[in-house]
């Protein structure tokens, strides 16, 4: 969910579904250089737990704490849609409700385009941690295509066991094969740490997350931290996964872990798990 203060008019600003993919992108970066900006997450797995519209309120409460968080100035706020998401909190009192705000009030409209962008944003990263499931195409939506990898692959950890379309699909789906979708990714890492281990590193972390960032391993040699994706793979080594955007996301998530590790070097790593669980091919990439 997003939260946007103007410091400056933007042209061109209306209902995020009413833009195309490129303007979106074009008017967010724009957003981001001319307003304070906020946005709320909640990780599928927390969502299933708490519900959606607990999930909700967090994810608004959130991005509210973040435009606070940098002094932004505003005397009230309007929320799209009927539900007053503040309403126990400090600052209820200043929410308006409006429906369709983010098509007639331009600082919704705003939030409505980071939060879109954001989020698509996240389903490439998606679809490059599992692959096969076409996150960057269908970006979460349930087209054919998504439905088709998840008859065929089953739901990853990102799917909302609480949305009832996977419901019934997991609950259609025999248990053994369920068991074998979860299993392939934990079993990878397994692999990839015990792989470490036995070459001298010692694990510092196993599924780092941030909410703009993760790593699945974080190992340690000497005074050098090694930031490890690790991939599995039927076929192939699953070297060629590393892309040059994925490049640059890794290196992102090393530079800002040692913020708070401070007198560490940092190198990355890819570790190739094959179809019998072994690592095939480990890569220091720099």
């Amino acid at each position: 969910m997003g939260a946007c203060v103007l410091r400056e008019p933007i042209e061109g600003l209306t209902d995020s579904k009413k833009l195309t993919a490129k303007r979106r992108e074009v008017l967010a970066a724009e957003i981001h250089e001319k307003a304070f900006c906020g946005l709320g997450w909640v990780p599928a797995a927390e969502l299933d737990e708490i519900g959606l519209s607990a999930a909700l309120r967090k994810a608004c409460r959130d991005a509210v704490k973040e435009i606070q968080a940098a002094r932004a100035e505003f005397n009230g706020i309007i929320i799209d849609g009927t539900i007053n998401f503040l309403s126990d909190t400090p600052l209820g009192g200043y929410v308006t409700v409006k429906p369709k705000a983010d098509l007639l009030v331009p600082e919704v409209s705003a939030a409505s385009i980071i939060a879109k962008v954001a989020r698509d944003d996240y389903m490439i990263k998606l679809a490059e941690r599992f692959p096969g499931y076409g996150f960057e195409k269908h970006v979460g939506y349930g087209t054919a295509l998504h439905k088709s990898a998840l008859l065929e692959l089953g739901p990853c950890e990102e799917h909302r066991r609480s949305f009832r379309p996977i419901a019934e699909l997991v609950g259609n789906m025999p248990e053994k094969t369920l068991a074998k979708h979860a299993a392939d990714g934990r079993l990878g890492e397994d692999a990839a740490a015990d792989y470490l281990g036995k070459h001298g590193f010692a694990i510092m972390e196993r599924n780092w997350k941030t909410k703009w960032c993760e790593i699945d391993v974080v190992a340690q040699k000497d005074k050098i931290l090694y930031f490890v994706e690790v991939k599995y793979r039927k076929a192939d080594n699953g070297l060629d996964a590393i892309t040059p955007k994925k490049y640059e996301q890794m290196r992102f998530a090393a530079e800002l872990y040692l913020r708070n590790h401070p007198g560490f070097s940092a190198k990355l790593a890819v570790a190739a798990v094959n179809h019998d669980y072994a690592v095939s091919d480990f890569l220091v990439l720099e």
